[in-house]
Parts: C-alpha cells; structure tokens; sequence
C-alpha cells in the first residue's frame, strides 16, 4: 500500500508575488484564478524579493514559505544550455525553486535558502524557443551515452518538475510539444509522486528520472519528498503509461553501513520492477558535494542532517566556478566508493545501465 504525500501536503498557497505583466499570459491568468483567496503582492521582478531570496534569516519560516508561497514571472533569458550527462541540453527553465526541502539541494545556495516556486508564465514563449533550437539540431546521426535516438532536453534543473506540474500545465504542455518533435525528447528528475502525471501522453520522448537512495538516509535528508519505497511501486505505472522510466542515484553519502543499505535498495528494485521497466532502466550516480554556507544555515534548522552532510574529517574543499566553498569527498576515498557502488550495481542490478559515476 501506498503511502504518498499528495500535493495537498505540499503545497497550500497563501501569497502569491507576481510580476506586473503576468495577466497578460493565459498561464498567468489561469494560475490567478485557481489561487482566488490567495494575497496577491506585485513586485518588480521575480528575483527581486529581499524578504525570500538569499535571506538566511527566514529560515524559521522556511517550511511555511515553501508550502504557501507562490511567485509568478516570466522567463526573459530563453537558451539552452550545452550539457554533457544526463542531456545534451539544459532548456530554459519553465520554473525554479521547489516545495520540498531536500537539506543537501545545491538550488537553495544561488537563488536564495528561503526559495519557493517561482512559475513562469509565459510557457509560449519558452517552447517556442525550444521548438526552434530543436529544429535548428538536426536528426541526430549517432548514439551515444545520453540517447540512442534523440537530442535529450532536461527540464527541470532548477526544481521538481512533478511537483510544478500541480500548480499549473506548463510541464503537461511540454511533454506534449515534445512528442511532436522528431529529433528531441525531455528529461527531468524528480523526488515526487504525482499520479496525475499517469493520464498525460508521453509517448516514450519524456524520461522520468525517479531519485533513489537508501531508506533511512532519505528520511534524514530528504525532507517534505515521497518516501523512496513510494517512488520504486509508482514506476511499473509510468512506464505502462508511455514514459521512459529511468533512476537517479543522487546524492550518494557515505556513513556506516551505506553499502548494505544500497544493497537492500537495490534488492527492493529487483522485487518490484517489471520486466519492461528493467529492460529500459538506466542511471546516473553521483555522490555528494556540499556547501558551507548552505551547511551553517542547515545547522539552524536541521543540525541532525549535517551530521552525515558536513565531514571534514573526509572531506576536501572544492571552489565553485561561483566561488563559492564546497566540500566533496576526499580523492582517493571517493574513488573507492564510487568503485565500491559501481560493483553493486553490477552484482545486483545489471540490467540498470550506469551512464555515469563520479
């Protein structure tokens, strides 16, 4: 039996910061509509709200602001950026920021710790660029890594797009435009169960990426998500439903006793999976990277993740391109571990294609 937090546990708008043209967007107007009794505050830009954005002094209302706020802008800069791993392309983003509260989220750290979702209402705009830049690829002559077939579009870098896909159709309208182009299909993961998502029309060009990771770690760290046993039961009926249903191993931690907790994982993911789901599952693994100063503010609200977040014991510092301090863990330690889950993987899980480790 299932036991998945409904959108409802999620989200219950109360505000509402829009930018001022936002009306003049069906989106925008549709949103509006469905929110009557929320308090509506006008502001300049979206990413201009000192009282959310990189205000670490909010963090009491954290969860509050995550649940009830809501921002609504447009999307100004539209490119799509070159990526190399899980997608050949980063769309611009139909939104950003997240409902849920995952302490180790690199999202929080750029856009500010306070950081709700934030929709952007010109979706017509956003896939018309999209339309074009997939056009402008080409058919892709050569497999590789990333897709046999198709030019790979991720989605949802900047938050959970099963989640963004309660509040509005901006994730329905694009998994529908990608099953109109013949070169291209979408890609995100996600930490959230939306069964709503079953009744869309994927037609195999939208891969779900379903976040994994051991149990008892999930529950630690993975604050406000669907329970890990939730999202492995859902993924027989997305793949029934027409979606390419992938995994994502991210982010590994290491502590005491990780590498059996992944093997029971891995054991639930062999009793679970039909055989179709198997045939097409594939990954990416990659193991944590941490931030000091998203790490001093979790200290005021979740100390007991920090605890498995935050070691320095084993960990080295890595500057950002930002230059932000992050801590990764240590060389020769992390060779070893990805070595150590990368053979788990091929012991108990072999039909789960590894697309990349580090």
């Amino acid at each position: 039996m299932l036991h998945e937090k409904t959108i409802d546990h999620l989200l219950t708008i109360h505000e509402i910061y829009h930018e001022p043209n936002v009306l003049e967007f069906p989106r925008g107007r549709e949103i509006l509509a469905k929110y009557p009794d929320a308090k509506l505050i006008e502001v300049p830009s979206h990413n201009q709200i000192p009282e959310l954005f990189g205000f670490e002094g909010s963090v009491e209302d954290w969860l509050w602001n995550k649940k009830n706020v809501l921002i609504l802008g447009t999307k100004k800069a539209l490119s799509a950026r070159p990526n190399t791993r899980s997608s050949h392309w980063v769309a611009p983003s139909q939104s950003n920021g997240c409902t849920m509260s995952c302490s180790y989220c690199y999202v929080p750290r750029r856009k500010g710790y306070a950081n709700p979702i934030t929709t952007f209402v010109n979706i017509e705009q956003i896939m018309g660029y999209l339309t074009r830049h997939a056009g402008r690829q080409g058919k892709k002559l050569l497999p590789d890594a990333i897709d046999p077939e198709y030019w790979v579009y991720e989605i949802g870098e900047n938050g959970d797009c099963s989640a963004d896909a309660a509040i509005c159709d901006n994730v329905k309208d694009l998994i529908a435009l990608y099953t109109t182009l013949p070169n291209a299909k979408l890609t995100f993961a996600t930490k959230f169960v939306n069964r709503e998502m079953l009744n869309y029309n994927p037609q195999r060009k939208t891969r779900i990426r379903f976040s994994l990771m051991p149990h008892t770690m999930s529950k630690l760290v993975d604050v406000r998500t669907t329970p890990i046993s939730d999202r492995i039961a859902v993924m027989n009926e997305f793949y029934e439903a027409g979606y390419e249903v992938n995994v994502s191993f991210a982010p590994v931690i290491y502590y005491d006793g990780w590498l059996e907790d992944w093997r029971r994982l891995f054991t639930e993911m062999n009793e679970v999976l039909s055989e179709g789901v198997k045939r097409q599952l594939a990954t990416e693994i990659i193991f944590l990277t941490h931030n000091e100063a998203l790490h001093n503010v979790n200290l005021l609200w979740h100390p007991k993740g920090e605890e498995v977040l935050w070691r320095p014991d084993i960990q080295q510092v890595k500057y950002s391109q930002t230059g932000q301090r992050n801590v990764r863990y240590k060389n020769n330690l992390k060779g070893e571990l990805v070595n150590e889950l990368v053979n788990l993987c091929t012991e108990l899980i072999p039909y789960c294609v590894i697309r990349y480790a580090f």
